[in-house]
């Protein structure tokens, strides 16, 4: 009897188990607890990291185990891996810190924390890959609360299954009598499908110095939205101790729409924002801190220590699921000139409660209680006076009497609100500090060049030339004095491409002017409006009109091609649309069309100087030259319907360039050949390069899928985009010497296709993510000479879906052709300004007053792009049918 007893307990216990494990966070807690760090026994955190709150829901406690810093601005991470597989949602955060010995908490969402360790120095970084910010606590905050259906995504195939938390431990004196901390974060999440995404907008100033002794500094941040609608419900302000006021506003049409006003030394929480506030794409945000440096002796300077500063403005929007981007930056001041009309509230201190000012301050300000409140009470007066005044009389000048009156009362006071008093001083004194610039930086560059730099132990340690693993270890030695940011700017980036300066009569790296913009989709242009088949290449003629190469009413499918790679559908004819078709770059209107009959499969398509047309067709394995008219090939390299390896025979070749100078011909060959092969003008041999890639990590001159060709006629290279490899390698087109490699974590697994702009610009489309990978497909700008990435694009209306071919002019119009959406989107500069090449040394030599610690505490941006669940590879419509082991999709 006994033993039944046991078995139907055994059977009842498996039973609940059984249902818990559809949607509970139990079902996978033991696998979850052999990896959790048991809490030190002084900590008073919960030593049961997962409590089930229902079948759905359930609390995670994420807390510092029991750390003792061991000096003062220390930054220590720890990291918990999401207890869960399949898609959650955080709704509510409730934080477990004090101000007594936390100066700010950070809690961030990634794949990959630096470390294993049960806690690590930030200076290793905080997370491998792109990261988001979720949370952020500072100064006694009291708990954030996500509005009702609305939560950050994690978990599952595109969010984050690491929390990574960053504590900033201050002062530690409190740490005298070497007590343990286990300061952190408790996290309510959901399995319920949230309808609303939520994200983080980060306004943040980069450069900003503090004149020593300035009564007023302003430092004024910027930029246009160019996405999806957001909503706007809560922010968060961010300085140190020499802040007085900062304040955030949505510009529309000219009218400055407040969405939050707070000192920086009250309880640096996520308020509500008051009033809902929505952002429309072309929309403006913009924030200004307002800083006082009197009483400094020295300049201040952007960083993390207590003598350093830092101005901040965050966000917390949400935005409908199918659109969510989770994180977003704001750097630079993109009309400097606006800020003339910026409202006045944001120059005024904020009157502070009593309650928050204990907050603030902890117990040591409760004996105070009689004076915080009479100041109180006269910084209330100071405001609404003010106002009222700024209102009923415009007058500058009886303003400023009345400023100046106001600030004699309240340096009566006596107290550290004597200083924000200043801020109604003479508005001559004002410093915009947005008209600092770097030594010969471009913003934009400066935050590219620092993201690639970032969260590395040792930044030499995939270089073997011994001259540039010094140059290397210089650059991080520099980039260290420019202090702890508690921002997310880009992630960080694989540096394998050469640092070498070019030779002589190869052109040289000062001639590269990059400049600071900023890539958008032209929303206005009609292009996705056209019937189009398979667009499979782009390129721009002499006259900078866009020819498109596109497959009309035939299909790249699973059916085209035999294990021997012969084509299968002959019995279709070529087709018989014209294949090749002029536009209008402004409008898009047809200009001429051509190619009729003539291919069956299109791929690749180049424009020489003279105007001829150079494309490839995968079907026929051939390469052709084919005047303007497009009646009758020029030159045909290749035997129709004859796939091969020789000299004479192409296997699906993809692309061909044409070296403007000599008119040598290139070809990338292709799906099922690895190699480039050089032709003569006339279409003679010369010679071949490459080789298939090897198992493990791919050496120089190895492909899988030589894809997209890039002439480099300023530096005598040619740059192949190797598209299963995930990277771009670069050649020297006299003799196919490797050069150099450019690979970058945000790449993915695969590149589908490379551009250059002369002056020193590379464009470039990845492809989609793989099942259980984040890195979304999106377009990059890059410095060619560096390799560092610039900018990422995206489109606006509608989403990429297997971008094929990039192409871009000098006036950095980027156009992208769509082999699955059959669409062809325009993206042009919003910004051209002036700029050199990337000088780090310079600018870090320029700013004495940084620190030499801890810029590696710098995170990463990420984006939650929605990938279709039911695409498991990255082509449903064209494959290639290679023996096994399978072959990579094929496009």
């Amino acid at each position: 009897m006994a033993g039944l007893v046991n078995n139907l307990l055994i059977l009842l216990l498996l039973f609940q188990n059984i249902c818990l494990g559809f949607r509970s966070p139990l079902s996978v807690f033991k696998r979850y607890k052999d990896t959790t760090r048991s809490l030190s026994s002084e900590c008073l955190g919960s030593e049961q990291p997962v409590i089930s709150l229902g079948l759905s829901d359930f609390a995670l406690d994420i807390r510092m185990p029991g750390v003792t810093p061991k000096q003062s601005d220390t930054y220590l991470c720890m990291s918990v891996r999401l207890p869960v597989d399949d898609e959650a949602y955080v709704v509510d955060f409730k934080p477990h810190a004090s101000m007594d010995t936390v100066h700010h908490m950070l809690l961030f969402g990634c794949n990959e924390p630096s470390s294993t360790e049960n806690y690590w120095d930030c200076d290793e970084g905080t997370c491998r890959d792109k990261s988001n910010i979720l949370y952020a606590w500072a100064r006694n905050a009291p708990p954030t609360r996500l509005p009702k259906g609305v939560g950050f995504r994690v978990g599952g195939e595109t969010g984050g299954r690491y929390f990574v938390l960053q504590v900033h431990y201050g002062d530690i004196s409190a740490f005298r009598d070497k007590h343990k901390d286990c300061s952190g974060v408790t996290l309510h999440l959901t399995h319920q499908k949230q309808p609303l995404i939520a994200g983080m907008y980060l306004m943040m100033s980069v450069n900003t110095v503090i004149p020593p002794g300035e009564k007023v500094v302003d430092a004024d941040i910027a930029c246009h939205y160019k996405r999806f609608p957001m909503h706007l419900f809560a922010y968060r302000v961010h300085t140190h101790r020499l802040g007085k006021v900062v304040s955030g506003y949505r510009v529309r049409n000219g009218q400055w729409t407040l969405i939050g006003r707070q000192s920086p030394q009250l309880p640096q929480a996520f308020y509500p924002v008051e009033h809902p506030v929505d952002v429309s794409y072309d929309d403006i945000l913009a924030a200004r801190c307002v800083f006082s440096g009197e009483g400094r002796t020295t300049e201040t300077h952007i960083g993390g220590t207590a003598n350093d500063e830092m101005c901040n403005f965050y966000i917390m929007y949400y935005m409908e699921a199918k659109h969510a981007v989770s994180y977003m930056t704001c750097t630079q001041n993109a009309n400097p000139e606006m800020f003339r009309n910026i409202p006045q509230e944001a120059n005024i201190p904020v009157p502070i409660k009593s309650d928050m000012l204990k907050m603030t301050h902890g117990h040591h300000e409760e004996t105070k209680d009689s004076d915080t409140s009479s100041l109180l009470q006269q910084a209330k007066k100071e405001e609404e006076e003010i106002l009222d005044q700024e209102t009923k009389d415009g007058d500058r000048s009886s303003l400023l009497q009345q400023a100046k009156k106001e600030e004699k009362e309240i340096l009566d006071q006596g107290d550290f609100y004597s200083l924000l008093s200043k801020l109604l001083g003479e508005r001559e004194d004002v410093v915009h500090m947005h008209k600092h610039k770097p030594t010969e930086k471009a913003e934009s560059d400066l935050v590219a060049e620092i993201a690639n730099v970032v969260q590395k132990k040792d930044l030499a340690r995939e270089i073997t030339n011994h001259d540039e693993r010094d140059d290397t270890i210089l650059l991080r030695d520099r980039i260290h004095k420019f202090h702890r940011l508690e921002s997310t700017l880009r992630p960080p980036e694989n540096r394998h491409f050469s640092l070498q300066q070019s030779k002589h009569g190869e052109g040289s790296w000062e001639k590269e002017h990059t400049g600071d913009f900023h890539i958008e989709e032209a929303v206005e242009w009609p292009g996705l409006d056209l019937k189009l088949g398979q667009v499979s290449g782009l390129a721009l003629d002499p006259e900078n009109n866009l020819v498109v190469f596109h497959r009309g009413d035939h299909v790249w499918d699973e059916n085209s091609f035999d294990s021997k790679f012969v084509y299968q559908q002959r019995g279709l004819g070529p087709i018989e649309q014209n294949t090749i078709l002029v536009l209008n770059p402004s409008n898009a209107k047809l200009l001429h069309s051509t190619g009729k009959s003539l291919f069956y499969l299109p791929h690749g398509l180049s424009i020489d100087k003279n105007g001829n047309y150079w494309v490839t067709d995968v079907a026929l394995h051939q390469v052709f030259k084919l005047g303007t008219e497009g009646k009758e090939p020029l030159l045909t390299l290749g035997v129709a319907l004859q796939p091969g390896s020789d000299k004479n025979h192409f296997c699906q070749p993809t692309d061909v360039a044409v070296d403007p100078i000599t008119s040598s011909i290139y070809v990338s060959d292709g799906y099922c050949n690895s190699r480039i092969i050089q032709f003569s003008p006339d279409g003679l041999y010369v010679m071949q390069w490459g080789e298939e890639s090897s198992l493990g990590r791919a050496r120089p001159g190895q492909f899988h899928i030589p894809h997209s060709l890039a002439l480099i006629p300023d530096f005598s290279q040619l740059c192949v985009a190797d598209r299963e490899n995930g990277r771009i390698q670069c050649f020297r087109l006299e003799t196919g010497e490797f050069t150099r490699e450019i690979k970058h974590k945000s790449f993915g697994r695969e590149l589908f296709a490379v551009s250059y702009v002369p002056g020193g610009l590379l464009f470039a489309v990845n492809g989609m993510p793989y099942p259980g990978e984040a890195e979304p497909v999106q377009g990059f700008v890059m410095n060619f000479s560096t390799g560092e990435i610039i900018d990422f694009f995206i489109p606006l209306r509608k989403s990429f879906e297997m971008p094929h071919d990039i192409v871009a002019s000098e006036d950095r119009t980027v156009f992208v052709g769509d082999v699955h959406a059959r669409a062809v989107w325009k993206f042009a500069s919003t910004e051209r300004k002036g700029g050199g090449g990337i000088n780090l040394g310079n600018f870090f030599a320029s700013h004495k007053g940084y620190s030499r610690k801890g810029f590696d505490r710098l995170s990463t941006e990420g984006s939650d792009q929605e990938k279709d669940e039911d695409d498991g590879t990255d082509s449903e419509e064209e494959c290639s049918a290679s023996p096994p082991p399978p072959a990579p999709s094929s496009s």
